[in-house]
């Protein structure tokens, strides 16, 4: 069976983004190991899911990069992969490689984990992977905590009520001061 990757962006106080949606604490001065980490784990999945919300700017930031930027290559992996969006007010998908999930969440992402190939990634937004982590769908969190505080904001752990104990995988220290931890839920 597939597993759902989680791999996400966090401040050290667990925000994943401002109140408003802000991203500009992120650390984007990363080194080749941590390039070289995130395309390992991206190459490890076949398809990624996202909530609607995200998928606008996700989608029309990677289509958008220059063919002589560094992070092409990168860009068109998140391109060309198979994106499954969860929403429940669009009718028909207006992205390229890209298919709608208008069910009920665990049954859909179920269905995904069944079939045959690679695992699966989520990235966000905030809300849908709240309700990923509610319904117990994540296999592995790769959380990246970038050394920044923000005091408030958005939070993928928004109103998680039953304790889930998970076991590290590994932790890891990049020289940009992003900690990767990896876990898998017990």
């Amino acid at each position: 069976m597939k597993k759902l990757k989680l791999q996400v962006q966090m401040t050290v106080d667990g925000f994943v983004s401002g109140p408003e949606g802000e991203l500009d604490w992120m650390t984007w001065n990363w080194d080749d190991e941590l390039k070289k980490y995130v395309n390992d784990l991206t190459d490890s999945v076949d398809t990624i899911l996202m909530g609607r919300k995200m998928t606008d700017g996700f989608i029309s930031y990677w289509s958008n990069v220059n063919p002589e930027s560094e992070e092409y290559p990168f860009a068109r992996k998140m391109v060309e992969k198979p994106k499954v969006v969860f929403t429940k007010t669009l009718a028909e998908s207006v992205w390229d490689n890209t298919t709608l999930a208008k069910g009920e969440l665990k049954v859909e992402v179920d269905n995904l984990k069944r079939q045959k190939g690679k695992d699966i990634i989520v990235y966000g937004g905030a809300g849908f992977v709240s309700s990923l982590i509610k319904n117990n769908l994540i296999d592995e969190y790769n959380l990246f905590v970038n050394p920044a505080v923000l005091g408030k904001g958005m939070t993928i752990f928004e109103g998680i009520q039953n304790k889930s104990d998970m076991l590290l995988l590994s932790s890891k220290t990049f020289d940009c001061g992003i900690v990767l931890n990896q876990y898998q839920r017990k």
